[in-house]
């Protein structure tokens, strides 16, 4: 475990002292007393606030440190998210057994299912049907993602790597390797004498999520991962097409919430362990065939957890291609069943798990994503009051009162910039709430932990935490044709993959699957162009970044 180094310690206690707030001095005397344990169970809850100032004090004290992931809590965080895991897998059982009985024999726990029921879930199905179509197509391009997969590890899973790797799937997928085999990954494969191989399903493993707990994910297969994405970004499309944006619809979330928030008209609903709640017997009673079957097919079956495997009552998990797109389109459907006269993108909303309805309807959604199998997060649900969440989007009154979080240990001048960047945002989202005086001596604290040299990159927000965000006439700028230029602290030096080192097969494959490089005509890499992996190490330096 990493503790809080002293100067780090300074800049929390200065940012809880500008706060000036009864929450922010006990996260103070916590802090001070090394009481971690009691100082990562706090929460904020708005309904206990009348107004937006109140709250944002409060909620940036109590948030500041929930996702540092470097307390000794002395906690088991690996069973905890394990522990949860199952829990999930025992609830899709419960929703299996339940949705099973009633697709074959028409009853609920032995009773016949009433007319209402049967009416909504036909509703139901009719809307999905709508939103993504009765089947996907009959071909689709596959996919490479940034992440792991069962046979490629996260310090090795760029595209190159991938392709060079023994290509894996699982049984019931098998079919997907005819039009596998017409593509240049398996020409590669081919010419490396890599033949796929069969592996009974996917891998388990956590990532970070807070101080308390992580988040449970999986590794696919590689060319059932493939498949799964390019078969997500068709469900994308065609959401895309009926007013739900999967790319861009964060901003709108976090705009109809900040409305709602001042008005009422919408509820904000998150759901627990979302992707993990979805039943397989649910996807098959909701989605048309067409599209079960092949979905059926390209997911995974059994996950292995610590050397032993286990059958999934869940459809999919995290890490699986089209896991976010499925939610999305069986919250939705649910969603336009139970509020009648609205439409996606005009008065319900769903991106993932953060759904959005009318104030008047919520009560009845939430109740049917419970007969569904889901739970609502009380944490993150709103259906009264003056606070929305959505989206990474919290608002008070039509205050955005947002808390920064320090997740690392700030321990090199670039994670300074990035601290002393999210201090000042919490200070000034909201010009009605300004705490920039208050919080400004924390935000210098920051900065005088950075080399003098590197403090001069002064620049907007757009940039992001290349720069020091700061006032337009303290930035650093020059010209050059007509371009403005600012200093900033840039990456560099990225540990990136020499193309060199893999075969020209593969060098081949991968400029088709669109990473550049350059090549001589008889095809062959002439000069050493790099590809950047996932993880590699980073380096940083003073230089130049044009803006406008």
């Amino acid at each position: 475990m990493t503790h809080l180094a002293p100067r780090v310690t300074d800049i929390v206690l200065s940012y809880m002292e500008a706060l000036d707030c009864p929450r922010a001095l006990t996260v103070s005397l916590l802090l001070r007393n090394e009481e971690w344990d009691q100082l990562t169970s706090l929460d904020v809850n708005p309904s206990h606030y009348t107004l937006p100032d109140q709250y944002r004090r409060a909620a940036l004290a109590t948030e500041f440190l929930r996702k540092f992931d470097g307390f000794p809590l002395g906690l088991d965080l690996d069973k905890a998210t394990l522990d949860k895991w199952f829990w999930a897998e025992k609830e899709c059982f419960r929703t299996n057994r339940l949705l099973n009985e009633f697709m074959d024999f028409g009853t609920l726990r032995g009773v016949p299912a009433t007319d209402s029921l049967l009416q909504f879930i036909t509703a139901v199905r009719k809307n999905i049907e709508w939103a993504i179509g009765s089947r996907p197509p009959a071909t689709w391009e596959g996919r490479f993602g940034p992440g792991a997969t069962v046979r490629d590890v996260s310090r090795y899973a760029t595209i190159l790597d991938k392709m060079s790797s023994v290509p894996a799937f699982t049984p019931n997928s098998w079919h997907n390797l005819v039009p596998w085999s017409g593509t240049a990954w398996a020409t590669a494969s081919a010419e490396l004498g890599r033949t796929p191989v069969s592996v009974r399903g996917n891998t388990y493993f956590t990532v970070p999520k807070t101080s308390r707990t992580r988040r449970a994910c999986a590794k696919e297969p590689s060319i059932n991962g493939f498949y799964q994405l390019g078969l997500g970004r068709v469900m994308r499309r065609r959401l895309g097409k009926i007013g739900i944006d999967l790319v861009n619809g964060q901003e709108t979330h976090r705009r109809v919430a900040l409305e709602s928030s001042v008005n009422g008209s919408h509820a904000t609903i998150d759901l627990s362990s979302a992707s993990d709640c979805v039943s397989s017997a649910l996807v098959r009673l909701l989605l048309p065939h067409g599209w079960f079957s092949v979905l059926d097919d390209l997911r995974s079956h059994f996950t292995r957890v610590k050397g032993t495997w286990h059958r999934l009552e869940k459809f999919s998990s995290m890490g699986n291609g089209f896991t976010f797109e499925l939610e999305t389109a069986i919250f939705l459907g649910i969603a336009l069943t139970l509020c009648p006269g609205h439409r996606p993108g005009d008065g319900v909303w769903v991106y993932g798990d953060d759904i959005i309805v009318p104030t008047e309807f919520a009560s009845e959604v939430v109740s049917a994503l419970k007969f569904f199998g889901f739970t609502a997060n009380e944490r993150k649900t709103f259906l009264e009051g003056n606070f929305r969440e959505s989206c990474g989007g919290d608002f008070f009154c039509g205050e955005s009162v947002r808390a920064h979080y320090m997740e690392e240990l700030p321990d090199e001048p670039q994670k300074f910039i990035s601290l002393a960047n999210g201090i000042r945002r919490a200070a000034l989202q909201d010009s009605s709430l300004d705490l920039w005086h208050n919080l400004r001596p924390a935000w210098f604290k920051c900065l005088d932990e950075i080399p003098s040299v590197i403090r001069r990159v002064r620049g907007p927000q757009a940039l992001g935490d290349v720069v020091i965000h700061d006032d337009e006439e303290r930035w650093d700028v020059r010209w050059r044709n007509s371009i403005r230029y600012i200093r900033s602290y840039r990456p560099v030096s990225l540990g990136e993959v020499r193309w060199g080192g893999f075969a020209y097969a593969v060098q081949m494959a991968a400029a088709l699957y669109g990473v550049a490089c350059q090549t001589r005509e008889d095809g062959r890499v002439y000069e050493e162009t790099r590809v950047v992996g996932r993880y590699s190490q980073v380096s940083y330096k003073v230089g130049w970044v044009a803006f406008s």
